[in-house]
This record gives C-alpha cells, sequence and structure tokens, in this order.
C-alpha cells in the first residue's frame, strides 16, 4: 500500500514564503511602475529596485520574526500552563483529556481508558494535542523559518518585475512589468499549490486576481496624488 503523503508540516514556510513573494511581486511591480511613468533615468531606477528589494525583504523577515515569536510565546506558556495544572491536579486533567475524546465520538469508559494510557505515555504531550491543537511539544510556530523563508521569497517576486523595467524599452517598460508581474503571480499561485498539495487551479485564480487588484489600486492611488507607491 503506497504511503500516504502528508504536507501540514510545510504550512509555518510555505506560508510565509507565499506572502512574502505575493507582496514582493505586488509592491515591486507597483513601485517600479510608479518611478518608470515619471520617466526616471534606468540607473535610477535599478537602483530604487534595489533599494526596494533590499527594504522589503528586511521589513518581512523582521515582522515574520516579531509576529511567529509572538507566537510561539504563547504557545510556550500554554505548555507552561498545561504542566503545572499536570503536576497540582492530574485527576482533573485526566477527567479533562477523558471528556475531550468523549466529544469526539469515544465510549465514556474507553475514553477514560484511552486517556490514561495516554498519560502514561506522554501526558503533556497528549493535553497538548488534545486541548492546544499543537502536534509536538516545540508548538508549530519557527520565526528563523518564517523570517528566513519571508525575505527570500521576497527577493525572488521582487526580481521578476526588476528584471523586467530593466530589460524593457522605455516605450513598453510599463506593460512589460505588468505582464511580468501576472506571469510571476501564476507562478506564485501553482508553486503554492504544488508545495501545498493543493488545487492549482483556485490557487493561481487567487493569486492573479487579488494581486492584479493590489496593483491596480496602488497605481491608482499614485496617479491620483502623483506620486510613486
Amino acid at each position: 500500500m503506497p504511503k500516504e503523503g502528508h504536507f501540514i508540516n510545510r504550512s509555518n514556510w510555505l506560508r510565509a514564503a507565499v506572502l512574502g513573494a505575493n507582496d514582493g511581486i505586488v509592491s515591486m511591480s507597483s513601485l517600479l511602475v510608479g518611478v518608470t511613468s515619471a520617466g526616471m533615468a534606468s540607473g535610477n531606477v535599478m537602483l530604487t529596485g534595489f533599494a526596494g528589494i533590499s527594504a522589503g525583504a528586511l521589513s518581512m523577515a523582521a515582522g515574520e520574526y516579531v509576529s511567529v515569536s509572538a507566537q510561539a510565546d504563547v504557545e510556550t506558556a500554554d505548555l507552561e500552563r498545561e504542566r503545572i495544572a499536570l503536576e497540582n491536579d492530574p485527576d482533573y486533567e485526566l477527567e479533562e483529556l477523558a471528556e475531550g475524546l468523549e466529544t469526539r465520538g469515544v465510549e465514556p469508559k474507553l475514553a477514560l481508558k484511552v486517556a490514561a494510557q495516554l498519560t502514561d505515555h506522554d501526558a503533556l504531550g497528549a493535553h497538548a494535542r488534545e486541548e492546544l491543537g499543537m502536534f509536538g511539544l516545540a508548538g508549530q510556530a519557527n520565526p528563523l523559518q518564517a523570517a528566513g523563508a519571508s525575505a527570500g521569497a521576497f527577493v525572488v517576486g521582487g526580481a521578476f518585475p526588476l528584471i523586467a523595467a530593466l530589460s524593457a524599452s522605455q516605450s513598453v517598460d510599463i506593460p512589460a512589468i505588468a505582464i511580468v508581474a501576472v506571469f510571476a503571480l501564476v507562478l506564485l499561485g501553482a508553486g503554492g499549490a504544488q508545495l501545498g498539495g493543493a488545487p492549482v487551479r483556485p490557487a493561481v485564480a487567487r493569486a492573479v486576481v487579488w494581486g492584479v487588484v493590489a496593483m491596480v489600486f496602488t497605481a491608482a492611488v499614485g496617479q491620483l496624488f502623483n506620486v510613486s507607491v
């Protein structure tokens, strides 16, 4: 029988990578459309693009690290509270674990027996799974992994519109940036779906539609106030 594959263990870094790549594509495309439409020289466009990629990647990394660290702190604090509760009132915690199993369809007598076996094997791990939804005492949050994935993906995503801006002639630079950005969004949706084991078509549609909406909105704001966004 073939082994069943799961992708949930990728969710932490994959979420951060998709967010970073999407932000890189959309924000860099909007930035470059703004500066090229203003007639900025190619050398200055390159400088602006590299500055934008650097600032964006560092911002994404810092934001992911801080937010995921906060999540990890919550997980650690909850695990500590559960450990103390198991030491102070193990009988109540056993009943609580059994009740949780009952709500999932296990018969009361069997639930109590299973709860006792789980407690004997790994009490804190059992409560972390059943009460907190955490698989493994280390939890799901990994700040460094999320920060690295988000920053790296931002650079890769932002490189697409930057290369288009530097390669295209001045007469077609804005359409080239837009076309390459949409192509990058297609790749992002398809790649994210493949890595996550999800359907490709909805993921591609979601990435393209919302990415285009974001780019159009930022470009409109730039035109309205005569600034690049």
